[in-house]
């Protein structure tokens, strides 16, 4: 781990340096370290800094708390190490292209995966943790829908919407990222600690707090900001009006990015969130992928700079290849598959479902299937 870093994180732990201060002296200084050796002046005169966090650095120098500081961050690398993460700054090339342009970037992430630029082409997919199962199958079928479409699914690995935005991704072996409101060495929930694993391996797993912290409360709303932070737009299925996903939602509105949402039914109740953010004219209004797909069109032809990711090996079963066989690189609808393949509507469903889930196959808007 580079020095710098270290010193970062230590920067980072004394008390009264917060996120926008620790931007600020980054900004002014080309080295990291140069900032502990700075004067009390000098570091007064950075914006955003007073006498009294300048202070507090120029104790840290001095060693008063520096040593526990230092051993605190010690830890830090050490548990980051065992996990195989790392820190991306805000000042390195793989920081997010798009989180870079908010108006409060976190000045660190700890990454566990990676980062590419096919994410500058991702959408965050949000909603209530407890969805009806209307939610939980419109939630999927979008996600699958528009990760087929070659967007990068961000979400934020919570339970419900969340997670079936995240497993429909992997379904279609596309890229997905979770952003986390704890340390990347502790999932929550923790039972989406192995789906976790596989965003590890097809994306990344990213948070702004520290190695070991807990999920509190406090910590999410500030995760929500880099879930529409790194999209160039935020789809919110399902919500209530004082939930979680409204506030990823005005985030989204806020930093100027493009918002979508999915009406609930009038009798929707208390999940009703996606309807006042339609009629306040914030978000405009899906009924598919392919109203996203349409509407994000212009940046969408940028993909074909990217080369297409290799594709996966898998066993097939005899019935499985009866319906692969049939199928081209090019899309081809559902009719024609069921027509060319002689086989049941009912058979194809299962068989085009099955070859989804072992990544051999891609469902693209319309009912249209191809080869990965």
């Amino acid at each position: 781990m580079p020095l710098d870093v270290r010193t970062i994180l230590m920067l980072a732990e004394i008390p009264g340096i917060g996120p926008q201060r620790l931007k600020a002296l980054l900004n002014h200084f080309a080295d990291p370290r140069s900032i502990l050796s700075a004067p009390v002046r000098e570091l007064a005169s950075v914006g955003g800094m007073d006498r009294r966090s300048a202070g507090a650095i120029a104790q840290f120098n001095a060693g008063s708390g520096g040593e526990e500081i230092a051993r605190r961050v010690d830890r830090q690398l050490a548990e980051l190490d065992r996990v195989g993460g790392r820190v991306v700054t805000l000042h390195d090339e793989e920081y997010p292209s798009n989180l870079r342009r908010i108006y409060d970037p976190p000045p660190l992430l700890f990454v566990r995966g990676s980062l590419s630029e096919r994410d500058d082409l991702g959408i965050a997919v949000v909603g209530t943790r407890s969805p009806t199962e209307y939610g939980v199958e419109l939630a999927a079928q979008l996600a699958g829908d528009l990760a087929a479409g070659g967007l990068t699914i961000v979400s934020g690995l919570a339970r419900g919407v969340d997670t079936a935005a995240h497993q429909a991704a992997l379904a279609a072996s596309s890229r997905t990222l979770a952003v986390i409101g704890s340390g990347i060495d502790v999932i929550y929930p923790p039972e989406n600690a192995s789906i976790a694993e596989k965003i590890v391996e097809s994306g990344a797993l990213l948070s702004e707090c520290g190695m070991g912290a807990r999920p509190e409360a406090a910590n999410f709303p500030r995760r929500n900001r880099i879930i529409s932070g790194i999209a160039i737009a935020t789809l919110v299925v399902e919500t209530a009006i004082d939930g979680g996903a409204m506030i990823t939602a005005n985030m989204a509105f806020d930093q100027d990015r493009e918002l979508f949402c999915v009406p609930s039914p009038v009798h929707a109740g208390g999940k009703s969130g996606t309807n006042l953010l339609i009629k306040q004219g914030k978000a405009m209004l899906v009924e598919s992928a392919e109203d996203i797909l349409a509407e994000l069109a212009p940046r969408l032809r940028t993909l074909s700079r990217h080369p297409p990711l290799e594709p996966p090996q898998a066993e097939l079963t005899f019935f499985e290849r009866q319906v692969y066989d049939v199928l081209e690189d090019t899309p081809m609808h559902i009719d024609l598959i069921i027509e060319r393949s002689r086989s049941r509507t009912s058979d194809v469903l299962v068989q085009l479902l099955s070859l989804e889930f072992k990544g051999v196959i891609r469902q693209l808007p319309g009912k249209m299937f191809a080869r990965v």
